[in-house]
């Protein structure tokens, strides 16, 4: 019988914001999921590789609404502190900055929806998961709240025009990203045009770029959720 892979547990906070286009890229990688939910979530990562939190409509600490939020923060403080290869997705990267000391501001003002242009900065030039991405590439954007101020010690990776803190670094294996490498062109499908027009926003002309970025975009993230991969593989059985 063939050795069973890395586990990679999936918290999914919001049933309409699962792993998308990730739960086959990593199980083609040999990756085993471990999907989670609400009182599932566990408070530390035990028995697992690494850790992918996704995404969902909700503040990190919006604890009424979402009860399985302080487990899901301790388990980001849990991976964190042991050094276990974690990758948070929107709410994910919100729920990590909170938890390591940084602020996350609910409707800042700044939306963004649809396919954005995110830049890479010089501080990831030797980040494992980013030193391969092009120096700018599309990915989906689909939120109001955002991470205003970094964790201490947390390194700055990605910005987009819009939103300063698109990807961030916290320690040396967990990380956050606003956007959602997770999610194709064909999500937007799915998207509320009278919420988006309220906004600002025509959800057909989102699709229209979306749909026009999406190669790049899937290019881009495939490179993202291989060198995730290829950190969870390197601690495999630590």
């Amino acid at each position: 019988m063939a050795e069973a892979g890395p586990t990679v547990l999936v918290v999914q906070n919001d049933p309409d914001s699962g792993p998308g286009r990730f739960a086959d890229w990593l199980a083609g990688e040999g990756m085993h999921l471990e999907l989670v939910s609400g009182e599932n979530v566990p408070s530390a990562p035990d028995a697992v590789d690494g850790v992918l939190l996704l995404g969902g409509g909700l503040m990190p600490d919006e604890d009424e609404r979402a009860p399985w939020l302080p487990a899901e923060r301790a388990l980001t403080a849990a991976a964190v502190a042991q050094g276990r290869p974690l990758l948070g997705i929107c709410l994910g990267a919100q729920v990590l900055a909170h938890v390591a000391g940084g602020t996350v501001v609910a409707s800042s003002g700044r939306p963004e929806h649809g396919s954005v242009l995110v830049e890479r900065l010089p501080a990831s030039a030797d980040d494992a998961l980013f030193r391969a991405l092009p120096p700018t590439f599309p990915a989906i954007e689909h939120h109001r709240d955002e991470v205003t101020l970094l964790p201490p010690g947390a390194v700055h990776l990605a910005r987009s025009a819009t939103c300063p803190v698109q990807a961030f670094r916290v320690g040396e294996r967990a990380w956050g990203v606003q956007f959602h490498p997770e999610a194709s062109a064909e999500r937007l499908a799915r998207w509320d045009p009278a919420r988006l027009a309220g906004e600002g926003f025509d959800l057909a002309a989102l699709r229209v770029a979306a749909d026009t970025a999406e190669p790049e975009s899937e290019a881009a993230a495939r490179i993202l959720c291989r060198a995730f991969t290829d950190v969870v593989r390197g601690g495999a059985g630590r």
